[in-house]
Protein backbone atom coordinates (compact mmCIF):
# COMPACT_ATOMS: atom_id res chain seq x y z
CA UNK A 1 0.00 0.00 0.00
CA UNK A 2 1.46 3.32 -1.04
CA UNK A 3 0.99 6.66 0.63
CA UNK A 4 -1.00 7.91 -2.36
CA UNK A 5 -3.65 5.31 -1.56
CA UNK A 6 -3.81 6.60 2.00
CA UNK A 7 -4.25 10.15 0.67
CA UNK A 8 -7.07 8.92 -1.55
CA UNK A 9 -8.73 7.43 1.51
CA UNK A 10 -8.34 10.73 3.37
CA UNK A 11 -9.88 12.67 0.46
CA UNK A 12 -12.71 10.17 0.29
CA UNK A 13 -13.25 10.57 4.02
CA UNK A 14 -13.41 14.39 3.82
CA UNK A 15 -15.71 14.19 0.78
CA UNK A 16 -17.99 11.89 2.77
CA UNK A 17 -17.90 14.27 5.74
CA UNK A 18 -18.86 17.26 3.53
CA UNK A 19 -21.64 15.23 1.91
CA UNK A 20 -23.00 14.23 5.33
CA UNK A 21 -22.85 17.89 6.49
CA UNK A 22 -24.75 19.12 3.44
CA UNK A 23 -27.29 16.30 3.70
CA UNK A 24 -27.88 17.02 7.37
CA UNK A 25 -28.34 20.76 6.83
CA UNK A 26 -30.67 20.45 3.82
CA UNK A 27 -32.78 17.32 3.68
CA UNK A 28 -32.26 16.49 7.35
CA UNK A 29 -33.16 19.98 8.50
CA UNK A 30 -36.29 20.18 6.34
CA UNK A 31 -37.40 16.68 7.30
CA UNK A 32 -36.99 17.43 11.00
CA UNK A 33 -38.82 20.77 10.64
CA UNK A 34 -41.73 19.02 8.92
CA UNK A 35 -41.83 16.47 11.72
CA UNK A 36 -41.91 19.25 14.32
CA UNK A 37 -44.76 20.97 12.44
CA UNK A 38 -46.84 17.79 12.50
CA UNK A 39 -46.15 17.27 16.18
CA UNK A 40 -47.02 20.92 16.95
CA UNK A 41 -50.32 20.61 15.03
CA UNK A 42 -51.32 17.62 17.14
CA UNK A 43 -50.32 19.43 20.31
CA UNK A 44 -52.25 22.61 19.40
CA UNK A 45 -55.30 20.65 18.32
CA UNK A 46 -55.29 18.88 21.70
CA UNK A 47 -55.08 22.24 23.50
CA UNK A 48 -57.91 23.69 21.40
CA UNK A 49 -60.04 20.67 22.37
CA UNK A 50 -59.14 21.25 26.00
CA UNK A 51 -60.17 24.94 25.81
CA UNK A 52 -63.48 24.01 24.20
CA UNK A 53 -64.30 21.32 26.76
CA UNK A 54 -63.14 23.28 29.82
CA UNK A 55 -64.37 26.79 29.12
CA UNK A 56 -66.60 27.26 26.08
CA UNK A 57 -69.69 25.44 27.41
CA UNK A 58 -69.67 27.62 30.53
CA UNK A 59 -69.20 30.68 28.34
CA UNK A 60 -72.23 29.90 26.14
CA UNK A 61 -74.49 29.09 29.09
CA UNK A 62 -73.29 32.40 30.63
CA UNK A 63 -71.60 30.78 33.61
CA UNK A 64 -68.31 32.31 32.42
CA UNK A 65 -68.00 35.91 31.26
CA UNK A 66 -65.92 36.96 28.26
CA UNK A 67 -63.50 38.68 30.63
CA UNK A 68 -62.99 35.49 32.66
CA UNK A 69 -62.70 33.44 29.47
CA UNK A 70 -60.14 35.89 28.13
CA UNK A 71 -57.97 35.63 31.24
CA UNK A 72 -58.01 31.83 31.12
CA UNK A 73 -57.24 31.76 27.39
CA UNK A 74 -54.50 34.33 27.94
CA UNK A 75 -52.87 32.05 30.50
CA UNK A 76 -53.13 29.16 28.09
CA UNK A 77 -51.58 31.32 25.36
CA UNK A 78 -48.66 32.22 27.59
CA UNK A 79 -48.11 28.59 28.48
CA UNK A 80 -48.17 27.51 24.83
CA UNK A 81 -46.31 30.57 23.57
CA UNK A 82 -49.03 30.78 20.92
CA UNK A 83 -51.70 33.21 19.67
CA UNK A 84 -55.28 32.13 20.42
CA UNK A 85 -58.51 33.39 18.91
CA UNK A 86 -62.01 32.90 20.27
CA UNK A 87 -64.26 33.19 17.23
CA UNK A 88 -68.07 33.27 17.07
CA UNK A 89 -70.10 31.39 14.54
CA UNK A 90 -70.13 34.41 12.22
CA UNK A 91 -66.36 34.39 11.95
CA UNK A 92 -65.75 37.44 14.12
CA UNK A 93 -62.85 37.23 16.55
CA UNK A 94 -64.28 37.83 20.04
CA UNK A 95 -60.92 37.68 21.76
CA UNK A 96 -57.32 37.77 20.48
CA UNK A 97 -54.46 37.08 22.88
CA UNK A 98 -52.19 39.22 20.68
CA UNK A 99 -54.18 42.34 19.73
CA UNK A 100 -53.13 44.58 16.84
CA UNK A 101 -50.73 47.47 17.46
CA UNK A 102 -52.99 49.79 15.44
CA UNK A 103 -55.86 49.47 17.92
CA UNK A 104 -58.16 48.04 15.25
CA UNK A 105 -59.02 44.69 16.77
CA UNK A 106 -61.93 43.85 14.49
CA UNK A 107 -61.22 40.67 12.52
CA UNK A 108 -63.78 38.71 10.56
CA UNK A 109 -62.26 35.55 9.23
CA UNK A 110 -65.00 34.77 6.74
CA UNK A 111 -64.32 38.13 5.11
CA UNK A 112 -60.68 37.19 4.67
CA UNK A 113 -61.12 33.52 3.77
CA UNK A 114 -64.51 31.83 3.63
CA UNK A 115 -63.01 28.34 3.94
CA UNK A 116 -60.49 28.96 6.72
CA UNK A 117 -62.67 27.93 9.65
CA UNK A 118 -63.86 24.73 7.96
CA UNK A 119 -60.39 23.13 7.94
CA UNK A 120 -58.75 21.65 11.05
CA UNK A 121 -55.26 22.60 9.79
CA UNK A 122 -55.76 25.52 7.40
CA UNK A 123 -53.08 27.39 5.49
CA UNK A 124 -52.52 30.94 6.69
CA UNK A 125 -51.65 32.53 3.38
CA UNK A 126 -55.07 34.31 3.17
CA UNK A 127 -54.59 35.92 6.58
CA UNK A 128 -51.32 37.72 5.84
CA UNK A 129 -52.94 41.07 6.65
CA UNK A 130 -53.63 39.83 10.18
CA UNK A 131 -50.82 37.33 10.71
CA UNK A 132 -47.58 39.11 9.83
CA UNK A 133 -45.41 35.96 10.00
CA UNK A 134 -46.00 32.38 8.76
CA UNK A 135 -48.00 30.40 11.28
CA UNK A 136 -48.97 26.82 12.01
CA UNK A 137 -52.72 27.05 12.68
CA UNK A 138 -55.41 24.72 14.00
CA UNK A 139 -59.18 25.25 14.07
CA UNK A 140 -61.52 23.48 16.46
CA UNK A 141 -65.31 23.78 16.08
CA UNK A 142 -67.11 24.49 19.36
CA UNK A 143 -70.42 22.63 19.61
CA UNK A 144 -73.06 23.60 22.12
CA UNK A 145 -76.44 21.87 22.18
CA UNK A 146 -75.53 20.11 18.91
CA UNK A 147 -74.92 23.36 17.09
CA UNK A 148 -71.73 25.10 15.99
CA UNK A 149 -71.51 28.11 18.28
CA UNK A 150 -67.97 29.21 17.53
CA UNK A 151 -64.37 28.26 16.97
CA UNK A 152 -61.11 28.04 18.87
CA UNK A 153 -58.19 29.02 16.63
CA UNK A 154 -54.58 28.62 17.77
CA UNK A 155 -51.58 29.99 15.84
CA UNK A 156 -47.97 29.05 16.48
CA UNK A 157 -45.07 30.81 14.77
CA UNK A 158 -43.37 28.73 12.11
CA UNK A 159 -40.15 30.68 12.80
CA UNK A 160 -40.05 29.23 16.32
CA UNK A 161 -40.33 25.71 14.90
CA UNK A 162 -37.57 26.49 12.41
CA UNK A 163 -35.35 27.81 15.24
CA UNK A 164 -35.97 24.60 17.20
CA UNK A 165 -35.00 22.50 14.21
CA UNK A 166 -31.91 24.66 13.68
CA UNK A 167 -30.93 24.22 17.31
CA UNK A 168 -31.24 20.44 17.02
CA UNK A 169 -29.34 20.46 13.72
CA UNK A 170 -26.58 22.60 15.24
CA UNK A 171 -26.21 20.03 18.00
CA UNK A 172 -25.92 17.29 15.37
CA UNK A 173 -23.38 19.41 13.45
CA UNK A 174 -21.25 19.76 16.57
CA UNK A 175 -21.46 15.99 17.13
CA UNK A 176 -20.55 15.45 13.48
CA UNK A 177 -17.51 17.72 13.78
CA UNK A 178 -16.40 15.92 16.95
CA UNK A 179 -16.90 12.59 15.18
CA UNK A 180 -14.92 13.79 12.16
CA UNK A 181 -12.08 14.95 14.39
CA UNK A 182 -12.14 11.58 16.14
CA UNK A 183 -12.11 9.82 12.77
CA UNK A 184 -9.05 11.83 11.75
CA UNK A 185 -7.31 10.46 14.85
CA UNK A 186 -8.52 6.97 13.92
CA UNK A 187 -7.20 7.36 10.36
CA UNK A 188 -3.87 8.61 11.69
CA UNK A 189 -3.68 5.56 13.94
CA UNK A 190 -4.62 3.26 11.04
CA UNK A 191 -1.86 4.87 8.96
CA UNK A 192 0.66 4.41 11.74
CA UNK A 193 -0.50 0.86 12.50
CA UNK A 194 -0.93 -0.45 8.94
CA UNK A 195 0.36 1.75 6.13
CA UNK A 196 3.76 2.54 7.66
CA UNK A 197 4.49 -1.14 8.48
CA UNK A 198 3.33 -2.15 5.00
CA UNK A 199 5.64 0.46 3.45
CA UNK A 200 8.54 -0.93 5.48
CA UNK A 201 7.67 -4.48 4.46
CA UNK A 202 7.39 -3.39 0.83
CA UNK A 203 10.80 -1.70 1.01
CA UNK A 204 12.28 -4.87 2.52
CA UNK A 205 10.71 -7.00 -0.23
CA UNK A 206 12.20 -4.68 -2.89
CA UNK A 207 15.62 -4.96 -1.26
CA UNK A 208 15.34 -8.75 -1.23
CA UNK A 209 14.36 -8.80 -4.91
CA UNK A 210 17.53 -6.79 -5.63
CA UNK A 211 19.58 -9.51 -3.97
CA UNK A 212 20.23 -7.58 -0.76
CA UNK A 213 19.43 -10.53 1.52
CA UNK A 214 21.31 -8.99 4.45
CA UNK A 215 18.74 -6.16 4.70
CA UNK A 216 17.68 -5.94 8.33
CA UNK A 217 14.31 -7.27 9.48
CA UNK A 218 11.89 -4.35 8.86
CA UNK A 219 9.63 -4.81 11.91
CA UNK A 220 10.16 -6.09 15.44
CA UNK A 221 6.54 -6.16 16.62
CA UNK A 222 4.61 -9.17 17.90
CA UNK A 223 1.45 -8.61 15.84
CA UNK A 224 0.53 -9.99 12.41
CA UNK A 225 2.84 -7.50 10.68
CA UNK A 226 5.68 -8.67 12.89
CA UNK A 227 4.89 -12.26 11.92
CA UNK A 228 4.92 -11.29 8.25
CA UNK A 229 8.22 -9.46 8.81
CA UNK A 230 9.71 -12.59 10.38
CA UNK A 231 8.46 -14.66 7.45
CA UNK A 232 10.03 -12.24 4.95
CA UNK A 233 13.31 -12.26 6.84
CA UNK A 234 13.23 -16.07 7.02
CA UNK A 235 12.45 -16.26 3.30
CA UNK A 236 15.36 -13.92 2.56
CA UNK A 237 17.64 -16.10 4.67
CA UNK A 238 16.51 -19.23 2.83
CA UNK A 239 16.97 -17.54 -0.54
CA UNK A 240 20.42 -16.37 0.56
CA UNK A 241 21.29 -19.94 1.55
CA UNK A 242 19.91 -21.21 -1.74
CA UNK A 243 21.90 -18.59 -3.61
CA UNK A 244 25.04 -19.59 -1.73
CA UNK A 245 24.23 -23.25 -2.37
CA UNK A 246 23.81 -22.60 -6.09
CA UNK A 247 27.14 -20.78 -6.21
CA UNK A 248 28.75 -23.63 -4.32
CA UNK A 249 26.98 -26.16 -6.55
CA UNK A 250 28.26 -24.46 -9.71
CA UNK A 251 31.77 -24.24 -8.26
CA UNK A 252 31.74 -27.92 -7.27
CA UNK A 253 30.32 -29.22 -10.50
CA UNK A 254 32.72 -27.03 -12.46
CA UNK A 255 35.60 -28.46 -10.47
CA UNK A 256 34.44 -32.07 -10.82
CA UNK A 257 33.78 -31.74 -14.55
CA UNK A 258 36.82 -29.61 -15.38
CA UNK A 259 39.42 -32.02 -13.96
CA UNK A 260 38.44 -35.11 -16.00
CA UNK A 261 37.69 -33.04 -19.11
CA UNK A 262 41.11 -31.42 -18.87
CA UNK A 263 42.75 -34.84 -18.56
CA UNK A 264 40.74 -36.29 -21.45
CA UNK A 265 41.47 -33.29 -23.70
CA UNK A 266 45.14 -33.19 -22.81
CA UNK A 267 45.83 -36.89 -23.29
CA UNK A 268 43.67 -37.08 -26.46
CA UNK A 269 45.61 -34.18 -28.05
CA UNK A 270 48.90 -35.72 -26.94
CA UNK A 271 47.94 -39.03 -28.57
CA UNK A 272 46.87 -37.27 -31.77
CA UNK A 273 49.97 -35.13 -32.19
CA UNK A 274 52.34 -37.97 -31.26
CA UNK A 275 53.64 -36.43 -28.03
CA UNK A 276 52.85 -39.71 -26.28
CA UNK A 277 54.83 -42.63 -27.73
CA UNK A 278 52.78 -45.28 -29.43
CA UNK A 279 53.88 -47.97 -27.01
CA UNK A 280 52.43 -45.85 -24.13
CA UNK A 281 49.01 -45.29 -25.75
CA UNK A 282 47.25 -48.10 -23.84
CA UNK A 283 48.19 -46.52 -20.50
CA UNK A 284 46.83 -43.10 -21.42
CA UNK A 285 43.77 -44.53 -23.16
CA UNK A 286 43.10 -46.25 -19.84
CA UNK A 287 43.33 -42.90 -18.08
CA UNK A 288 40.91 -41.40 -20.62
CA UNK A 289 38.51 -44.31 -20.05
CA UNK A 290 38.79 -43.89 -16.29
CA UNK A 291 37.99 -40.15 -16.48
CA UNK A 292 35.12 -40.86 -18.87
CA UNK A 293 33.68 -43.29 -16.36
CA UNK A 294 33.91 -40.61 -13.68
CA UNK A 295 31.94 -38.18 -15.88
CA UNK A 296 29.34 -40.87 -16.58
CA UNK A 297 28.88 -41.60 -12.87
CA UNK A 298 28.70 -37.89 -12.08
CA UNK A 299 26.06 -37.25 -14.75
CA UNK A 300 24.06 -40.31 -13.71
CA UNK A 301 24.13 -39.19 -10.06
CA UNK A 302 22.92 -35.70 -10.95
CA UNK A 303 20.07 -37.11 -13.01
CA UNK A 304 19.09 -39.41 -10.13
CA UNK A 305 19.00 -36.53 -7.64
CA UNK A 306 17.10 -34.32 -10.07
CA UNK A 307 14.53 -37.09 -10.50
CA UNK A 308 13.92 -37.22 -6.75
CA UNK A 309 13.68 -33.44 -6.41
CA UNK A 310 11.13 -33.16 -9.22
CA UNK A 311 9.24 -36.19 -7.90
CA UNK A 312 9.78 -37.79 -11.25
CA UNK A 313 11.00 -41.10 -9.82
CA UNK A 314 8.25 -43.51 -8.83
CA UNK A 315 8.95 -46.15 -6.21
CA UNK A 316 8.07 -49.76 -6.96
CA UNK A 317 7.13 -50.94 -3.49
CA UNK A 318 7.35 -54.71 -2.99
CA UNK A 319 7.83 -57.04 -0.06
CA UNK A 320 11.29 -58.63 0.06
CA UNK A 321 13.89 -60.06 2.44
CA UNK A 322 16.32 -57.28 3.31
CA UNK A 323 18.80 -59.85 4.68
CA UNK A 324 19.03 -61.48 1.26
CA UNK A 325 19.63 -58.11 -0.45
CA UNK A 326 22.38 -57.30 2.06
CA UNK A 327 24.10 -60.63 1.29
CA UNK A 328 23.93 -60.04 -2.46
CA UNK A 329 25.28 -56.49 -2.11
CA UNK A 330 28.11 -57.65 0.15
CA UNK A 331 29.11 -60.29 -2.43
CA UNK A 332 29.63 -57.57 -5.06
CA UNK A 333 32.37 -56.04 -2.87
CA UNK A 334 34.31 -59.29 -2.44
CA UNK A 335 37.16 -58.03 -4.61
CA UNK A 336 37.47 -54.66 -2.85
CA UNK A 337 37.40 -56.28 0.57
CA UNK A 338 40.03 -58.82 -0.47
CA UNK A 339 42.35 -56.06 -1.67
CA UNK A 340 42.16 -54.23 1.71
CA UNK A 341 41.80 -57.45 3.75
CA UNK A 342 38.48 -56.19 5.15
CA UNK A 343 36.06 -58.61 6.82
CA UNK A 344 32.31 -58.10 6.36
CA UNK A 345 30.41 -59.21 9.47
CA UNK A 346 26.68 -59.75 8.74
CA UNK A 347 24.47 -59.90 11.85
CA UNK A 348 20.72 -60.52 11.41
CA UNK A 349 18.24 -60.67 14.29
CA UNK A 350 16.09 -63.10 12.28
CA UNK A 351 16.86 -65.47 9.44
CA UNK A 352 14.30 -63.69 7.25
CA UNK A 353 13.38 -60.02 7.66
CA UNK A 354 10.68 -58.78 5.30
CA UNK A 355 10.33 -55.10 4.45
CA UNK A 356 8.07 -53.04 2.14
CA UNK A 357 10.24 -50.88 -0.11
CA UNK A 358 11.66 -50.36 -3.59
CA UNK A 359 14.17 -53.21 -3.74
CA UNK A 360 16.33 -51.68 -6.47
CA UNK A 361 16.58 -48.32 -4.68
CA UNK A 362 17.36 -49.92 -1.31
CA UNK A 363 20.06 -52.03 -2.95
CA UNK A 364 21.55 -48.77 -4.26
CA UNK A 365 21.45 -47.35 -0.71
CA UNK A 366 23.26 -50.41 0.64
CA UNK A 367 25.80 -50.25 -2.20
CA UNK A 368 26.56 -46.56 -1.50
CA UNK A 369 26.88 -47.07 2.26
CA UNK A 370 29.05 -50.19 1.92
CA UNK A 371 31.22 -48.56 -0.75
CA UNK A 372 31.67 -45.58 1.56
CA UNK A 373 32.52 -47.82 4.51
CA UNK A 374 35.16 -49.77 2.54
CA UNK A 375 36.60 -46.56 1.13
CA UNK A 376 37.31 -45.07 4.59
CA UNK A 377 38.20 -48.29 6.48
CA UNK A 378 41.75 -49.23 7.41
CA UNK A 379 43.44 -52.35 6.00
CA UNK A 380 42.67 -55.54 7.87
CA UNK A 381 39.61 -54.01 9.60
CA UNK A 382 36.00 -55.13 9.98
CA UNK A 383 32.71 -53.73 8.68
CA UNK A 384 29.54 -54.78 10.48
CA UNK A 385 26.17 -54.85 8.67
CA UNK A 386 23.15 -55.67 10.85
CA UNK A 387 19.36 -55.72 10.83
CA UNK A 388 17.10 -55.50 13.87
CA UNK A 389 13.32 -55.48 14.14
CA UNK A 390 11.69 -53.00 16.52
CA UNK A 391 7.90 -52.75 16.41
CA UNK A 392 6.79 -52.07 12.85
CA UNK A 393 10.27 -50.92 11.77
CA UNK A 394 13.45 -52.63 10.67
CA UNK A 395 16.72 -50.85 11.55
CA UNK A 396 19.59 -51.46 9.11
CA UNK A 397 23.07 -50.50 10.23
CA UNK A 398 26.35 -50.22 8.28
CA UNK A 399 29.24 -49.66 10.68
CA UNK A 400 32.95 -49.32 9.95
CA UNK A 401 35.95 -48.82 12.20
CA UNK A 402 37.85 -46.49 9.92
CA UNK A 403 39.02 -42.91 9.95
CA UNK A 404 35.63 -41.43 10.98
CA UNK A 405 34.12 -38.07 10.06
CA UNK A 406 35.25 -34.79 11.64
CA UNK A 407 32.63 -33.34 13.99
CA UNK A 408 32.24 -30.18 11.94
CA UNK A 409 31.56 -32.25 8.80
CA UNK A 410 28.85 -34.63 10.07
CA UNK A 411 25.95 -32.34 9.14
CA UNK A 412 27.43 -31.72 5.69
CA UNK A 413 27.84 -35.29 4.51
CA UNK A 414 24.37 -35.23 2.88
CA UNK A 415 25.21 -32.21 0.73
CA UNK A 416 25.86 -32.63 -2.98
CA UNK A 417 29.53 -32.77 -3.96
CA UNK A 418 30.62 -32.58 -0.33
CA UNK A 419 33.86 -34.41 0.29
CA UNK A 420 36.16 -34.33 3.25
CA UNK A 421 39.77 -33.44 2.59
CA UNK A 422 40.63 -37.11 3.01
CA UNK A 423 38.15 -38.04 0.31
CA UNK A 424 39.52 -35.56 -2.16
CA UNK A 425 43.02 -36.71 -1.39
CA UNK A 426 42.50 -40.49 -1.49
CA UNK A 427 39.40 -41.10 -3.59
CA UNK A 428 39.69 -39.78 -7.10
CA UNK A 429 36.65 -41.77 -8.22
CA UNK A 430 34.19 -40.28 -5.76
CA UNK A 431 31.59 -37.84 -7.05
CA UNK A 432 30.35 -36.53 -3.70
CA UNK A 433 26.79 -37.55 -4.65
CA UNK A 434 26.47 -41.02 -3.10
CA UNK A 435 25.23 -39.96 0.34
CA UNK A 436 22.99 -37.27 -1.18
CA UNK A 437 21.32 -39.95 -3.33
CA UNK A 438 21.07 -42.24 -0.30
CA UNK A 439 19.35 -39.53 1.73
CA UNK A 440 16.87 -38.80 -1.08
CA UNK A 441 15.98 -42.48 -1.52
CA UNK A 442 15.29 -42.99 2.20
CA UNK A 443 13.28 -39.73 2.36
CA UNK A 444 11.25 -40.86 -0.66
CA UNK A 445 10.26 -43.89 1.44
CA UNK A 446 9.21 -41.52 4.27
CA UNK A 447 11.88 -43.07 6.47
CA UNK A 448 14.93 -41.73 8.32
CA UNK A 449 18.68 -42.18 8.06
CA UNK A 450 21.20 -41.03 10.67
CA UNK A 451 24.95 -41.01 11.00
CA UNK A 452 27.06 -41.45 14.13
CA UNK A 453 30.79 -40.93 13.82
CA UNK A 454 33.87 -40.33 15.91
CA UNK A 455 37.06 -39.28 14.20
CA UNK A 456 39.68 -42.01 14.41
CA UNK A 457 37.14 -44.54 15.73
CA UNK A 458 34.67 -45.17 12.91
CA UNK A 459 31.28 -44.31 11.43
CA UNK A 460 27.84 -45.91 11.59
CA UNK A 461 24.92 -45.21 9.24
CA UNK A 462 21.48 -46.39 10.42
CA UNK A 463 18.27 -46.20 8.39
CA UNK A 464 14.77 -47.58 8.84
CA UNK A 465 12.28 -49.41 6.61
CA UNK A 466 8.69 -50.54 7.29
CA UNK A 467 8.51 -54.18 8.41
CA UNK A 468 6.21 -56.70 6.72
CA UNK A 469 4.63 -59.65 8.54
CA UNK A 470 4.63 -62.87 6.50
CA UNK A 471 6.82 -65.46 4.86
CA UNK A 472 8.56 -65.73 1.53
Amino acid sequence: MKRTLFMKLILLYFASAVFMFLLLNTYGLNHYAEKLVEEKKMQLYTQALSISNDYMSDFYNQKLSLSDLSSKVKAMSTMLDARIWIVNKNGTVLYDTTPSDTGNDYINIFELDSDFLYQPFPATGSLESVLKTPMVSVVYKVLYKYQVRGYVVIHYSYDKIHKSSLGFTDTLNICLLIFCAFQVIVFAYIYYATVRPLNKLNKAALEYTKGNYTYSRPLHTTDEFGTLSNSLAYMAGEIRNLDNYQKKFVANISHDFRSPLTSIKGYAEALLDGTIPYEMKDKYLGIISFETERLTKLTSGLLTLNGFENRGTLLEITSFDINHIIKKTAESFEGSCKDKKITLNLIFSNKVTLVDADMGKIQQVLYNLLDNAIKFSHHSSTIKISTQEKGDKVFISVKDYGIGIPKESINKVWERFYKTDSSRGKDKKGTGLGLSITKEIISAHNENINVISTQGVGTEFVFTLPRTDGFI
